[in-house]
């Protein structure tokens, strides 16, 4: 499942601009003090848990099916509300007393919607038959109850808000057949069954399935599925489940039916249902053994114009997966179907993915390059999970980035190997180090395997995703590309057609290559991103060259004294010239390769180079084979500034220039904090920008050997996120003033090579669009530039990005203009603005650019124009996108969101709590911009926590935000 990808379109939007991204208890109360929630005060306590007990006989194993509760209140069909939502810990784990072996499900869907489930069961226990305790959800109504053909009365079975408890079952097999009724219409959490623009449709990762029937609502549950849907002909002539089409014909009365079968066994979680009147595309797929695949791709009407590029990203991924890894689509027909309304980024239900319609609808007019390089990404993610996530599934959540950071890292892989292998790798790192490590280094972090939550919607995170996809890449860098193959071989040979976890998969990928792969296993345990010293030294003498390592962990999330993990870190060694050098490392039987792989898993450890004749210039950590923040000790500006120009390895080339840049910005920021004088006098006092690194940047901009979008990612000044670690108690806004005069400084000085790159780079007159990667390289290339240009204010520049936006005949071109427009205070911002909107009000997602470059604008006073833009129709805060676009963006706006008078943090705020008595899933993404209030000044400190405490005290407070606030506020 893809998340992360639409939210971080808004991420990728503002960087066009260019410049500017309580467990139950064994004994007696103890544990860390927590946070109640009551309508007033936050109060400190102990978990408490008198009188409650664990009924073993209704054990469900899995924290979020476990039900924890006393004897009176589950006989009179009530649970004990907690003041304070109760955590899951993965220790938890137990299997279910029963398994459900097939699932048979009938919808007669309506505006109250009647769901028929017979379940087959099997027991899973020893000794006599315990309680069958399914998960539910308050706003499914129960019908009626059968168990082995008898209708049960009332006095037979408990209902709460979260589980139906059925006693005195029989031994051996037997079904058990529920009916109930749901609104998909009101169902705004867009969990469960509900209703997007008139189509019926289901979102059932992680805990959706509960809203659709009572259920063992947990991975490891693995069933075959059969489903009839029966539904108003007219309303929904399309009628869409997982698998095959077994049956479909008329009812009588406008109404008619279809049934599906899925012979592979799933988790509950890949149920699909889509109904509705839909337009779609088809193509075919012949896989390596010859057999014919249908694939097909459902959208609105007006949108069938929009689906070929998403269709070929299919073909392309399903034969990537078949040259890469061996692995052959399984069935015969395969479904995407597009939708408006949707929490993720997509979802990878067995034969039926089920996406946000901005990850599948592209034309040249409407998306940018970046928005075809996404849709090809996420297409490939989902379609990948049918082997890693639909055919070997999690045993549990906990183990989410078995199946998330490993798809996530074969998507990387597959996008590479589409586009520019270099400029991907870049792009995945700055976002692992702008999201990723400030997620680490705050109050949320976690492992890439967590062991505890409370709302596990709340842990598809950066973390779970891009930090567990760099953990499947160590594997890689370790092990080689066969090594990695022949472990993934042995991971589907023991485990397909099963739920299983981290330690299986970390099993495999060792036994098959017969290594002791134990100190990648602490990546799963530890949270934090490891801190890398390296200090280096020559012996002209003995003529070796030594590096030393020193690894660290700092502390989070209450732990401390955390051990060292496995780090492969890639080395080359270059002499004055610019040569690499052959490498003869002591104690290596290799010798002579220009790059080697130093595995670095102790605290401290020595590498000693021999018969190296001069002393050299290390590139280290090439392309950034392990996650971590590295330090080298000695490291010059001049050694950076030759990096830059002689370094093979593009992300190393690429990393030269962030960290002159990053240590150019910490520099002038400190002298900037010292108050003297003016910003712009204070900054050139203490150097300005100097000259070396402008040449260091001209070289690179005229360098005509460099891919377009390399030096376009290479001339981009590093985010202020991954300066908050360098910079103590942080004023936003003052670094959003220097890295201003940073790049006002730059434009003046290379201006005549950024107007030539901009012109050198146009389009051809009458050339047609094409998003290939040389193509989208000059394009962004291009932009850069022009982004450049526009921060030097100048009047004959603005018009001249006036006239560009008015000219262009692709939406990269326009968007690329108008964001280069979006923080000037001219007529031209608003001019740009209100053409855009007359051209695209009626395409929703084209609309979503346009709100989310005006929320994010850093023009001063922008939270005016954002609350009236609250009013605008092209608005619906239902709408996740647009949540996402709006009040996203506008926290990415350092000048507005840290309003010296904590305006925006009030906006925020509001924002959240009035999102969540909506949908709990957005409002969690909300509530997240305060979690990094630690890093900033006393002042800003201050009200960003009286915030999270206002949230946190809100009375009816979602357990989703309450999760997310009150670990902000922890110590």
């Amino acid at each position: 499942m893809q998340l992360s990808r639409v939210i971080s379109s808004v991420n990728r939007l503002a960087s066009v601009r260019g410049l500017q991204r309580a467990c139950a208890c064994r004994g007696p109360p103890q544990g860390p003090v927590v946070l109640h929630r009551q309508r007033s005060q936050l109060v400190p306590s102990r978990p408490r848990c008198p009188g409650i007990v664990t009924l073993c006989s209704m054990e469900t194993g899995q924290g979020s099916s476990t039900v924890t509760v006393s004897p009176p209140e589950i006989l009179s069909g009530k649970e004990i509300q907690p003041s304070t939502p109760k955590a899951i810990l993965r220790t938890d784990y137990r299997p279910t007393p029963y398994l459900i072996t097939d699932v048979h499900l009938t919808f007669l869907l309506g505006d109250t919607t009647r769901v028929k489930s017979r379940l087959s069961c099997t027991p899973n226990y020893q000794g006599s038959p315990p309680s069958l305790a399914l998960d539910g959800r308050k706003d499914i109504k129960l019908v009626s109850v059968k168990v082995a053909g008898k209708q049960l009365s009332s006095g037979q079975y408990q209902v709460t808000d979260k589980h139906l408890v059925i006693e005195a079952l029989p031994s051996g097999n037997f079904d058990v057949e529920i009916e109930v009724d749901v609104k998909p219409k009101e169902n705004t959490s867009l969990e469960g069954l509900y209703n997007s623009s008139g189509t019926f449709c289901t979102q059932c990762e992680a805990e959706g399935f509960r809203g659709i029937t009572y259920f063992y609502d947990r991975p490891d549950v693995m069933a075959k599925y059969v489903t009839r849907i029966e539904a108003d002909k007219k309303l929904c002539p399309v009628l869409l489940s997982n698998g095959n089409l077994l049956e479909e014909g008329d009812l009588g009365d406008n109404r008619h039916f279809a049934v599906w079968e899925d012979p592979f066994k799933k988790p509950c979680y890949l149920f699909a249902l889509v109904a509705g009147d839909l337009a779609h595309s088809e193509d075919s797929f012949t896989t390596c053994s010859g057999r014919k695949v249908d694939l097909r791709i459902f959208v609105q009407h007006k949108n069938i114009s929009k689906v070929d590029f998403a269709m070929q990203s299919l073909k392309h991924a399903m034969k990537w997966d078949e040259d890469t890894f061996g692995l052959e689509y399984d069935l015969d027909l395969f479904n995407i179907v597009a939708v408006d309304d949707f929490n993720m980024g997509a979802m990878e239900n067995k034969s039926l993915n089920i996406f946000n319609s901005r990850l599948v609808l592209a034309s040249p007019e409407t998306a940018t390059d970046m928005d075809f390089a996404r849709i090809e990404g996420v297409v490939g993610h989902e379609y990948f999970h049918n082997w890693t996530g639909d055919r070997v599934t999690c045993r549990d959540w906990f183990q989410l980035t078995l199946k998330e950071g490993l798809t996530v890292f074969r998507d990387q892989e597959f996008s590479s190997d589409m586009k520019s292998r270099p400029v991907k790798r870049i792009e995945d790192v700055v976002r692992l180090r702008t999201a990723q490590f400030a997620e680490d280094s705050g109050p949320i972090a976690h492992p890439i395997r967590p062991e505890s939550y409370i709302k596990m919607d709340n842990f598809y995170t950066v973390t779970v995703y891009e930090k567990g996809a760099e953990i499947v890449r160590v594997y890689h860098t370790l092990l080689g590309k066969e090594g990695f193959r022949k472990g993934m071989d042995l991971y589907f040979k023991r485990h397909d057609g099963q739920a299983v976890t981290c330690d299986d998969f970390l099993a495999a990928m060792a036994d098959a290559n017969g290594q002791d792969l134990s100190k990648v296993a602490r990546w799963y345990e530890q949270a934090g991103t490891p801190k890398l010293e390296v200090s280096t030294s020559y012996d002209s003498s003995a003529q070796t060259y030594t590096i030393h390592t020193k690894q660290s962990t700092p502390s989070s999330g209450g732990h401390s004294n955390k051990q060292p993990v496995m780090l492969p870190v890639a080395v080359a060694l270059f002499d004055k010239q610019g040569h690499e050098l052959p490498l003869k490392l002591k104690g290596s039987t290799e010798a002579g390769q220009k790059s080697t792989v130093l595995r670095v898993d102790q605290e401290e450890q020595q590498f000693v180079f021999t018969d190296v004749a001069s002393e050299p210039v290390p590139s280290l950590l090439r392309n950034f084979s392990a996650p971590v923040k590295m330090e080298v000790n000695g490291q010059t500006d001049d050694d950076l500034i030759f990096l830059l120009a002689h370094d093979t390895d593009p992300f190393n080339k690429w990393e030269a220039g962030q960290r002159l840049a990053k240590k150019l910005l910490v520099k002038l920021y400190g002298a900037a904090a010292s108050g003297k004088g003016s910003l712009e006098e204070g900054l050139q006092a203490a150097g300005g920008v100097s000259s070396n690194i402008v040449e260091a940047f001209r070289a690179v901009l005229q360098d005509s050997s460099l891919d377009g979008a390399f030096v376009s990612a290479a001339i981009t000044l590093p985010a202020s996120t991954e300066l908050r670690d360098d910079i103590p108690n942080l004023n936003p806004l003052l670094l959003y003033q220097v890295r201003k005069y940073v790049v006002k400084v730059l434009a003046q000085q290379l201006r005549p090579q950024l107007e030539a790159t901009v012109k050198h780079n146009d389009d051809p007159a009458g050339q047609k669009y094409s998003p290939d990667a040389k193509s989208a390289a000059r394009r962004a290339l291009k932009n850069k530039a022009l982004a450049y240009l526009a921060a030097l204010g100048d009047a004959t520049v603005t018009q001249q990005v006036l006239d560009r936006f008015g000219a262009a005949t692709n939406m990269t071109d326009k968007i690329s203009a108008l964001a280069a427009l979006i923080d000037s205070e001219g007529k031209e911002r608003q001019v740009a603005l209100d053409e855009f909107y007359e051209e695209w009000k009626d395409d929703s997602l084209v609309i979503l650019k346009w709100l989310g470059l005006q929320t994010s604008s850093n023009i001063s006073g922008n939270l005016q124009n954002v609350q009236q833009l609250l009013k605008h129709p092209a608005v619906n805060i239902t709408n996740p996108n647009t949540c996402y676009s709006v009040f996203l963006g506008f926290a990415r706006s350092p000048v507005n969101f840290h309003a010296q008078d904590g305006s925006g943090y009030k906006f925020m705020a509001e924002s959240t709590l009035q999102v969540d008595k909506i949908n709990n899933q957005v409002a969690s993404r909300l509530v997240s911009c305060f979690t990094s209030w630690r890093h900033y000044d006393s002042d800003r400190q201050a009200m960003m926590k009286g915030e999270l405490q206002r949230i946190v005290e809100t009375n009816g407070l979602s357990d989703n935000v309450f999760e997310i606030a009150s670990k902000a506020l922890q110590d």
